[in-house]
């Protein structure tokens, strides 16, 4: 049904009827909008002629049924994400047909015990408690699931349309009394299970989704493992045998050896975080460094830190692994201690070393990009030669703020 009240424009002699479509903006289904645009009669006669029909035995409310079940609705307009909205809400619609159900069997319990009416009229009562209190929630759930509503609403709605029908299915006999014939106390047991299912089938569902998810996951951890140890035995031997062969200077062992981080990651780690551990964040940028430049990088980490990958740390020491990769080359140790306190990160080459001393005062990379971004983030940092004064050995160490009480 619709609001409108505009009368239809009459159409030109010679143009054909516009189609059967229900409008998205209606009362209940559009069903007698629809209805009147395509043959041309009022929005208002056309009701009128449904509600006679629904005297007739009920075929103006099957024929309403059948029309809303069948005629396609109108193309969404754009924006408006192809959502039909209705002025009367269905499911709390179909809860008021079956509390009414309800309100009649208990009205009519005592005409029955003084046999002034069938007990068979029992029979369409409790079949439309049931049916429409079910169907409420149902109809929340599949229907309007994606329309825009509160979830307080349909908690709501799932508990009034369950506790309707356990009610019904345990008061009813009480009501009618242990005369009630055999198969009415087989529609009282229907309701209550209908009431229980309707009140527990989303906490149900909710677990049941929760063993599927867990099952999958299982399954994809267990086809995870055979495939890493298949490719342990097989293509990480390989890429390690080719590294030890060709050198780790040479092309063919940096991308190997590229080859060998990317596929250990991805069998062995979890998903990557923008934000990442000073660890994880090092060990990534000795895997890209590895694709650029002659030199292989050993990433040792001892105990635990909080320092992330934005932190200073992590950018002065990408800055002197670069350095490393860049003028030393050939092996490269980054060595990471964390504590509780601090943090210290060690990067040691075996190039041909150099004195801060000795770079000209125009060339910043050093004095700002690692030393002077460890003083202003209230650290340290010494640029000296390694053990047995070969090669160049950058230290960075941070004293790790305490927390407050």
């Amino acid at each position: 049904m619709s609001t409108s009240r505009a009368q239809p424009t009459p159409m030109p002699s010679g143009v054909g009827r516009p189609p059967l479509e229900r409008p998205r903006d209606c009362v209940l289904g559009g069903v007698c909008a629809a209805v009147a645009r395509h043959l041309g009669w009022s929005v208002g006669a056309t009701r009128w002629v449904a509600a006679g029909l629904a005297l007739c035995g009920g075929a103006g409310i099957l024929l309403y049924a059948w029309l809303w079940a069948l005629t396609p609705l109108e193309p969404a307009a754009a924006g408006t994400h192809g959502l039909v909205h209705r002025r009367v809400s269905v499911p709390w619609l179909l809860f008021a047909i079956a509390a009414l159900f309800t309100a009649l069997i208990f009205a009519l319990g005592g005409a029955f015990r003084t046999h002034v009416i069938d007990p068979g009229v029992l029979l369409p009562l409790v079949m439309g408690v049931t049916v429409f209190g079910a169907g409420a929630v149902a109809w929340d759930q599949l229907v309007d699931a994606a329309a825009p509503r509160t979830e307080t609403t349909a908690r709501w709605l799932r508990t009034a349309s369950g506790l309707l029908l356990v009610g019904a299915g345990i008061l009813g006999p009480m009501v009618w009394g242990g005369e009630a014939p055999g198969w009415a106390w087989i529609l009282f047991v229907v309701a209550v299970l209908a009431g229980v299912a309707v009140l527990a089938g989303p906490w149900a569902l909710r677990v049941w989704r929760e063993l599927i998810e867990e099952r999958t996951k299982r399954v994809r951890e267990e086809e995870r493992a055979e495939l890493a140890a298949h490719l342990h035995d097989s293509v990480l031997q390989t890429l390690a045998l080719i590294q030890t062969r060709a050198g780790a200077s040479s092309e063919v062992a940096r991308l190997a050896r590229a080859q060998e981080r990317e596929l250990r990651d991805w069998l062995y780690s979890g998903e990557r975080r923008d934000d990442s551990d000073l660890v994880t964040d090092l060990r990534d940028t000795a895997a890209a460094l590895e694709l650029d430049y002659p030199v292989r990088f050993d990433v040792v980490a001892v105990g635990e830190t909080e320092e992330r990958s934005s932190g200073e740390v992590a950018a002065a020491a990408r800055e002197a692994m670069l350095n490393a990769a860049r003028h030393a080359g050939g092996e490269v140790s980054v060595y990471v201690e964390g504590t509780a306190r601090s943090v210290d990160v060690f990067v040691r080459d075996r190039g041909p070393g150099f004195r801060v001393d000795d770079v000209p005062g125009d060339r910043m990379g050093v004095r700002e990009s690692i030393i002077g971004r460890m003083r202003r983030a209230g650290g340290q940092a010494s640029v000296g030669s390694g053990a047995g004064g070969e090669g160049t050995e950058v230290r960075l160490h941070l004293e790790q703020a305490e927390e407050q009480p």
